[in-house]
């Protein structure tokens, strides 16, 4: 009897650990977790350099332990969702409705834009139906910052990684929700990080616009 014992119990531990592995191979790790691949970070969490860390795109705080609520789609703070996917040529664009929070110093994506007739802008800016210059110091800000048109007309400061500043006026939206048409002139939607900037932007702050995108900050003037 005691050895039928022995055996029942050791088949009962074999039992377990058999239907236990599967749970463990699909684990997904939390704040500072191991990860090879996204799929291994849970939630909202993104793999960055083995371990699993807050989206700095999204503009996530879960491993900060300072995590606002969602925000609405105006861009005004909170965390920020993927809205959608938009396909065009073949390729697959994340769309948004929102923005990372605005700061005193809110990191961003400077890109380079032509806001005159014909530029690579499309159709007249957003904010007052006109074409601008390339002499003016004007911008464009994703869906998210830009807020609705709340933020037409004012002037944001950016600054660049070399120190330098310049201010400029808010004249247009980079859509980070359509794209791809003739009223985007067939460039897909924006990230929801963007500010783009005329040439004169450019220049004031002393940047190449052969690099094409360069890391800055900016904030309201």
């Amino acid at each position: 009897m005691a050895s039928m014992s022995n055996l029942m119990f050791l088949s009962s531990i074999f039992l377990f650990n058999i239907i236990s592995i599967p749970f463990l191979a699909n684990a997904l790790s939390s704040c500072n977790g191991p990860c090879k691949t996204l799929d291994d970070c849970s939630g909202q969490l993104i793999c960055i350099n083995g371990k699993c860390n807050d989206d700095p795109d999204v503009g996530t705080r879960i491993c900060s332990g300072t995590n606002p609520p969602p925000s609405p789609p105006s861009g005004g703070g909170g965390t920020c969702q993927p809205s959608g996917t938009l396909k065009c040529s073949g390729k697959s664009y994340t769309q948004y409705k929102c923005s990372p929070p605005v700061s005193s110093s809110t990191p961003a994506s400077l890109t380079l834009n032509d806001f005159s007739e014909g530029g690579d802008g499309g159709g007249p800016s957003e904010c007052d139906g006109k074409y601008h210059s390339n002499s003016e110091r004007v911008v464009a800000l994703s869906t998210g910052w830009y807020s609705g048109g709340t933020r037409c007309g004012k002037l944001i400061r950016i600054t660049a990684k070399n120190g330098k500043s310049v201010t400029a006026k808010v004249v247009d939206e980079c859509d980070s929700v359509n794209g791809c048409d003739a009223e985007h002139a067939g460039q897909p939607p924006c990230r929801n990080n963007i500010v783009d900037g005329s040439v004169s932007v450019w220049n004031a702050l002393g940047l190449n616009t052969d690099d094409g995108v360069v890391p800055v900050t900016w904030s309201m003037a």
